[in-house]
C-alpha cells in the first residue's frame, strides 16, 4: 500500500525513494528507475499503433456492404468483379488510414514542441532536464511561472502559492507549505503536496517527486476519462443509419427480381442470381467511402490552416452541426492575460512605480518578464509609459511580505538614498483601512469592479523606525490611487460572436470568474445579460435537472461554474436532442469535453484535455471556432452534393438492370464489371473533386443541420429526380438500338456503357448546388471537377478503345454514331434534371 505522503515528514518521504535533499539521485539511478516507472507522460502509444489505426478503417458499415458483394461474386466465381471490389475497399482503407495516421503525426508534432524543462539536483548539481525524465526520488525546484511537472512532497517553501485549478477547479492560488497533515485530509485540502500541470505563481519551493506519469493524480484522471465510452458523432450514426437502410433496400430490391425472374419468368436460376449480384454492385455506391475520407480528410487540413487540429475525421461533418457553442472567458475569447487598463491617480509614474516595486515579478537573464499575471502587467505598464524598470529593480529592498489571500497585499521596504519607504499594493478595500486619505475613493472603486475589472491599490509611507515584521507598521499610508486591470477581449471575438447568431449557433459564456466580470465580458461580445440570461454556480447548485431544462435556453451566462457544472450543462443539453460543443483547457475540464459532441480543448491547455478532444485550438482563439464550423459546413456540403451523385448513378443502375431484365424481359444492358468501372473508377473522381467545392454564398447564413439522416429533402428529390430520368433515356436508347436497329449486344453494352460515363462527365454539374440551377452558378468555379471530368472521358475512352481494358470490361471500339447518342442522351437527362429541379426550387421558396 503506498504511504500517505502528506501524513509523514518530507525527510521520511526522501528517505522511502532513497534519495538526497542535497545530492538528490545519482545519473545511474536515475536512469534505472526510468525503466522501472517509465515515462514522465500521460498517454500510452499502443492508441496510436499503425496496425489498430488501418483496421479502423474497416469499422464502417459501408466497407461491410462491400466486403460481403465481394465474398458473393467470389463464391460466384466472378473473379474480375471481386478484384474490382476488393480494389476499392483497399484503397478506402489506405486513404483513410494515411490522413488519420497524418493527423496523429500533427499532434505528436504538437506535443514535441510543447515539451517544457524542470530544475532538478542530480549527483549534487543543479540542472534543467526535459520533465519526461523525471523520476519518483527526483529532488525538483519550484519557481513562479512554472508548470509542476509531477505529483511532489514539499520539502521547504517561501511564501509559496499554487494554482490548481487544472486539478480542482478553484480558481483562487492556494498557499503551499511542508507541515504534516492529518490522515483525513481530503485531496484539495493538501497543502504540503503539489500536483502534475499545476502552476506556480508566486514564490518559490523544493520538492521530492512521490508519482509520475499515469501514476499522479492526473494520470488517474487520464485513466477514468479513457474508460468513459465515447458517444458516436453525428456523422457516425447518420452514416450507420443510412447504411442499414441501404443495405435492407438492395437486399429487398435483388430478393424480389431474384424470385420474380426464377418463379414468374421461369428464367434459369443461376442467371438470375448473376442479374441479382449485378444489381447489388450497381446499388452499392463503391466510390463514395473513398470520397467521403477524401472530403472529410480535405476539410481537416483547411481547418489546420486556420490554427483548428481535428484530431477524428467525421468531427469535421460534427462540427457543421453544433448547435450550441459553451465557451470559457479566459484566452478563447480574451488573449489570456492581465493588461493595465486605467491609471486613477494625480501621480501616474509613481503609482506604476508602487506596483513594480511590490510585485511579484522579476527579469530572467535574458530580460523576459517572470511572475504572475499581475505582476508582469506591472512590468510591462511601467516599460510601455517609459519607466526604467531596470533601475527601479536596482533600489535596494531591506524587507519584503508578498502577496498572500490572507493579508490580500504586499509589502516592499525600499531603501531610496538616506531614506526608508514602505510601499503597499494589493486589494484596494484593505488599502483604505491602512491609509488616512482613502475614504473618498469608496465609490470609484465600487464603479470599477461592477465594470468587471481587476483593481489594484497603491500607497507608500516615509519609515523612522523599522520593524522586522512589516504588518506591524502597515498603517497610515498616503494612498496613491488605483489601477485597474483587464484581459483584454481579442479584436475579432465580437464579429465571431455575431456570426454564430447569423449561423443559428447558441453561445454561452461557461466560466469561473465572478458574476459581475462574466456579465461585462457578455455584454462586450453581444449577448444578452437580463436576470433571465445569467447564472452562477450556487444557484445551479440548487436546480434540479428538470427546472434547469426549463430555464437553458435562455441562459448565455454561467458565472462561477465549476467542472463538473460543465459536465452537467453538456448532459442537459443533449438529453434536449442538441448537437453541442465544449471547450476546456485543464484536467477536470476533460470529462465534459469527452462527454461533449465536439470537445474542443486549447492548444495551451492540457494532454488530457488535448487526447479527450475532437479539436485543438493551436491558437486558443474562439474565432478559430467559428472559422471550423464554416469549414465543417463546406465540407458537408460537399459531402452531401458527392452522396448525391453517386446515390443518383446507383439508382439509376438498378431501375436499369430491373426495368429491363424482369419487367421488359431484355438481356443484360450493361454487364456487372462494367457498372462497377463505372461506379468505382468513373465516379470516384468527380466524386472527390467536390473536396475542393467552394463555398456557397450563405453556408454560415443557414440555421445547423438538425436532419438525423444523411440526406436532406433537396438530395431525396435529386437522386430520385436523376435516376428516373437517366434511366428514362437510357431504356429508350437501348430499346432502339437493339429493337429498332439491331445492333450486337457487346455493341449495345458498351454504348450504354459510354452514355452513362458522358452522363457523368454533363450530369455532375448539376450538383454543384443543390439549391440553384445550373444557370445562376459558376459552373466552372471548381478547377479539379473540371480536370476530373476530363479524365473520366479519358477513362472512358481508354476502356472503349484500348485492347487490354476491353478484355477486361468486355467492351468494342464505337463508332461516331454510338458517340452522338451518348451525347444527345446526357444532354437531354441534364435539361430535364434543371427543369425539374426548377419546379421544386419555386415551390420551396413559395413555402418558405
Amino acid at each position: 500500500m503506498e504511504p500517505l505522503y502528506y501524513n509523514i515528514s518530507s525527510e521520511t518521504v526522501t528517505k522511502i525513494f532513497n534519495s538526497d535533499e542535497v545530492r538528490g539521485l545519482s545519473k545511474k539511478e536515475a536512469a534505472q528507475r526510468e525503466v522501472s516507472f517509465g515515462k514522465n507522460v500521460l498517454e500510452k502509444n499502443k492508441n496510436n499503433s499503425y496496425l489498430k489505426i488501418f483496421f479502423n478503417q474497416f469499422q464502417n458499415p459501408l466497407m461491410y456492404i462491400l466486403i460481403f458483394a465481394g465474398i458473393v461474386t467470389l463464391f460466384l466465381a466472378s473473379y474480375t468483379d471481386a478484384v474490382v471490389i476488393f480494389l476499392a475497399i483497399i484503397i478506402n482503407a489506405c486513404f483513410g488510414f494515411w490522413e488519420e495516421k497524418k493527423i496523429s503525426n500533427i499532434l505528436e508534432k504538437l506535443k514535441n514542441t510543447l515539451k517544457t524543462t524542470t530544475t532538478v539536483i542530480r549527483d549534487g548539481i543543479k540542472k534543467e532536464i526535459n520533465e519526461t525524465d523525471l523520476v519518483p526520488g527526483d529532488i525538483i525546484y519550484l519557481k513562479a511561472g512554472k508548470k509542476i511537472p509531477a505529483d511532489a512532497r514539499l520539502i521547504q517553501s517561501n511564501e509559496l502559492r499554487v494554482s490548481e485549478s487544472i486539478m480542482t477547479g478553484e480558481w483562487l492560488a492556494k498557499e503551499k507549505n511542508p507541515e504534516i497533515l492529518p490522515k483525513e485530509t481530503v485531496l484539495v485540502d493538501r497543502n504540503n503536496m503539489v500536483y502534475m500541470g499545476s502552476l506556480v505563481e508566486n514564490g518559490t519551493g523544493t520538492a521530492v517527486v512521490v508519482s509520475t506519469g499515469i501514476r499522479t493524480e492526473a494520470g488517474k484522471l487520464a485513466t477514468l476519462i479513457e474508460s468513459i465510452k465515447e458517444p458516436k458523432t453525428p456523422l457516425q450514426k447518420k452514416v450507420l443509419k443510412f447504411s442499414k437502410i441501404l443495405s435492407i433496400f438492395i437486399l429487398i430490391i435483388t430478393f424480389i427480381i431474384f424470385i420474380s425472374g426464377t418463379f414468374l419468368r421461369d428464367l434459369e436460376w443461376i442467371n438470375m442470381f448473376e442479374t441479382s449480384v449485378a444489381i447489388a454492385v450497381g446499388a452499392i455506391p463503391e466510390s463514395f467511402p473513398i470520397v467521403m475520407t477524401i472530403i472529410l480528410a480535405f476539410g481537416a487540413e483547411k481547418i489546420l490552416r486556420k490554427q483548428g487540429l481535428i484530431r477524428k475525421l467525421s468531427s469535421v461533418e460534427t462540427l457543421s452541426s453544433a448547435q450550441i457553442i459553451c465557451f470559457d472567458k479566459t484566452k478563447t475569447l480574451t488573449e489570456g492575460k492581465m493588461k493595465l487598463n486605467n491609471v486613477i491617480s494625480e501621480h501616474g509614474e509613481l503609482a506604476l512605480k508602487t506596483g513594480v516595486l511590490c510585485s511579484d515579478a522579476y527579469l530572467d537573464e535574458n530580460n523576459n518578464i517572470i511572475g504572475s499575471p499581475t505582476g508582469i502587467a506591472f512590468f510591462e505598464a511601467a516599460t510601455s509609459n517609459n519607466l526604467k524598470l531596470k533601475e527601479l529593480l536596482e533600489i535596494e529592498e531591506i524587507n519584503k511580505i508578498p502577496f498572500n489571500s490572507e493579508n490580500k497585499y504586499s509589502l516592499s521596504l525600499r531603501k531610496e538614498g538616506d531614506k526608508r519607504f514602505l510601499y503597499i499594493s494589493g486589494a484596494p478595500e484593505r488599502l483604505i483601512k491602512k491609509s488616512k486619505n482613502a475614504s473618498l475613493w469608496e465609490k470609484e472603486i465600487e464603479r470599477l469592479a461592477e465594470k468587471g475589472l481587476r483593481v489594484v491599490g497603491v500607497g507608500y509611507k516615509e519609515i523612522k523606525k523599522t520593524s522586522k515584521d512589516l504588518n506591524k507598521i502597515a498603517n497610515g499610508f498616503t494612498f496613491i490611487g488605483l489601477l485597474s486591470f483587464i484581459d483584454p477581449l481579442r479584436s475579432d471575438a465580437k464579429d465571431a460572436i455575431e456570426t454564430c447568431k447569423k449561423a443559428g449557433i447558441q453561445t454561452i459564456l461557461a466560466t469561473g470568474d465572478h458574476l459581475l466580470t462574466a456579465k461585462t465580458i457578455a455584454e462586450q461580445i453581444g449577448l444578452e445579460v437580463a436576470p433571465e440570461n445569467i447564472i452562477d454556480g450556487k444557484e445551479l447548485d440548487s436546480l434540479s435537472d428538470a427546472e434547469l431544462t426549463k430555464r437553458l435556453p435562455k441562459i448565455n451566462v454561467f458565472a462561477r461554474v465549476e467542472p463538473r457544472h460543465k459536465l452537467r450543462i453538456v448532459d442537459l443539453w443533449q438529453k434536449k436532442g442538441k448537437i453541442i460543443a465544449m471547450t476546456g483547457d485543464g484536467i477536470n475540464d476533460a470529462p465534459a469535453i469527452k462527454q461533449a459532441d465536439i470537445g474542443i480543448a486549447l492548444g495551451s491547455g492540457t494532454d488530457v484535455a488535448k487526447e479527450a478532444s475532437d479539436l485543438i485550438l493551436l491558437n486558443d482563439d474562439f474565432g478559430t471556432i467559428v472559422k471550423t464550423v464554416e469549414e465543417g459546413r463546406i465540407a458537408l456540403d460537399n459531402l452531401r452534393k458527392s452522396l448525391s451523385y453517386s446515390l443518383a448513378d446507383s439508382f439509376s443502375s438498378i431501375i436499369l438492370i430491373g426495368f429491363s431484365t424482369i419487367i421488359f424481359g431484355w438481356p443484360l444492358p450493361i454487364l456487372a464489371v462494367q457498372l462497377l468501372w463505372n461506379n468505382l473508377i468513373e465516379d470516384t473522381f468527380p466524386g472527390m473533386a467536390f473536396a475542393f467545392e467552394p463555398k456557397e454564398n450563405n453556408v454560415m447564413e443557414r440555421k445547423p443541420t438538425q436532419t438525423k439522416d444523411l440526406m436532406t429533402k433537396e438530395m431525396k428529390f435529386l437522386i430520385f429526380t436523376v435516376g428516373i430520368i437517366d434511366e428514362f433515356f437510357l431504356l429508350i436508347a437501348f430499346y432502339f438500338l437493339y429493337f429498332v436497329k439491331g445492333f450486337d449486344l457487346d455493341y449495345i453494352r458498351t454504348t450504354i456503357f459510354a452514355i452513362m460515363s458522358i452522363d457523368t462527365i454533363f450530369v455532375i454539374f448539376c450538383f454543384k448546388n443543390l439549391r440553384k440551377n445550373l444557370w445562376k452558378i459558376n459552373i466552372f468555379s471548381n478547377p479539379q471537377l473540371n480536370f476530373a471530368c476530363l479524365f473520366v472521358l479519358t477513362l472512358c475512352l481508354f476502356a472503349v478503345y484500348s485492347p487490354i481494358i476491353q478484355s477486361f470490361l468486355k467492351t468494342i471500339p464505337l463508332d461516331a454514331f454510338a458517340w452522338a447518342v451518348a451525347i444527345s442522351v446526357s444532354l437531354l437527362s441534364v435539361i430535364g434534371i434543371e427543369l425539374v429541379k426548377f419546379i421544386f426550387i419555386s415551390k420551396k421558396n413559395t413555402e418558405n
